[in-house]
């Protein structure tokens, strides 16, 4: 649904900012989106990568039916080009290859699914949900029957046309926000960061609950001055915006870069908590109280996480007990 025809032998795809023309038989940037004799053809169309039950948390999600399950789907292709992507052997596929031979699996069914396991809600992750939204939006449609909510976790590299076909379906996203520095974006992802920042702005202004994710990689994005600006942008937004800080890990081309120390976690921590962020949290790491809840008001200990735990301290429904403050969230 996503496209558009040129001519004859050229489609631009309008599923992400790169608006690729594409000619016949050819695939746009992230190589699963098909010119197919002047359509549009989703190759990756429920083809999936990967099907999991996960903590809501590990999306990550601590605002949004923190304790719950998740059902969690990936396919491949992705419109980043990341030097170090995590799924880089399911992401960073290009072209027409083995996608007939994995077992296709109906909206309906991947529905099924949520339901036959009692899951409240269906996550679109391990690749960029964006370039197969046509399925996720089939998916969505059945889910919404049965009250089944619908995450995404992406690069917000969303065309203005794939923000107003999602949004209506669209219950919570976590955006990966890598960096404030266009240069990095290019040098780095191959995309431009304008369109994330936009798509951030605008899927908040819709009310859709976000959360935004930064992996903070030693020498590249860790600059003090780097971080103040991604908090800054973020409180501009919503102070009560999670922010996410994640410990870098060597991986794809980036396999022997160092990764990130606990130091710089807590350097970036304050940061974000000096530029007015109310809930910064520190993971992809032993966070310990980093990774925990508290009230904006009080401070008061809302919700103590561990590894794959979550127990409610001193909250009810989404209230502080000891002074009333609104924790910021689904709950």
């Amino acid at each position: 649904m996503l496209y558009q025809k040129i001519d004859e032998t050229k489609i631009q795809c309008q599923a992400c900012a790169h608006y690729c023309k594409i000619l016949k038989n050819k695939t746009g940037f992230c190589g699963v989106r098909q010119n197919n004799r002047g359509s549009l053809k989703l190759l990756t169309y429920g083809r999936p990568s990967a099907i999991n039950i996960d903590p809501i948390e590990k999306k990550p999600l601590y605002h949004f039916l923190p304790g719950s399950d998740i059902l969690s789907f990936g396919t491949f292709g992705c419109n980043f080009k990341c030097d170090f992507c995590q799924n880089w052997n399911i992401s960073q596929i290009r072209g027409n290859t083995h996608f007939d031979s994995i077992d296709y699996l109906p909206p309906k069914q991947a529905v099924a699914m949520a339901k036959e396991k009692n899951i409240s809600s269906i996550a679109f992750t391990y690749n960029e949900p964006t370039i197969w939204a046509e399925y996720t939006v089939d998916v969505a449609k059945i889910a919404k029957k049965s009250g089944i909510k619908i995450i995404y976790v992406s690069n917000g590299y969303l065309s203005k046309e794939c923000r107003e076909f999602i949004v209506p379906f669209l219950d919570a996203i976590n955006i990966d926000l890598k960096s404030f520095s266009p240069e990095f974006y290019l040098r780095t992802c191959g995309a431009k960061l304008k369109s994330v920042l936009e798509t951030i702005e605008y899927l908040r202004a819709a009310q859709v609950w976000m959360e935004i994710t930064t992996l903070v990689i030693p020498k590249a994005n860790d600059s003090k001055k780097e971080l103040r600006k991604i908090a800054e942008f973020i409180a501009s937004v919503d102070r009560n915006i999670p922010w996410h800080l994640s410990a870098f890990h060597g991986e794809f081309k980036m396999a022997n870069h160092e990764s990130t120390g606990m130091d710089k976690l807590l350097e970036a921590y304050e940061i974000g908590k000096k530029a007015g962020l109310n809930y910064v949290y520190i993971g992809n790491i032993k966070a310990g109280k980093y990774g925990n809840t508290y009230c904006p008001n009080c401070g008061e200990l809302v919700i103590e996480r561990g590894y794959m735990s979550y127990e409610i301290k001193n909250m009810r429904t989404n209230v502080c007990l000891k002074c009333g403050q609104k924790i910021a969230g689904i709950f």
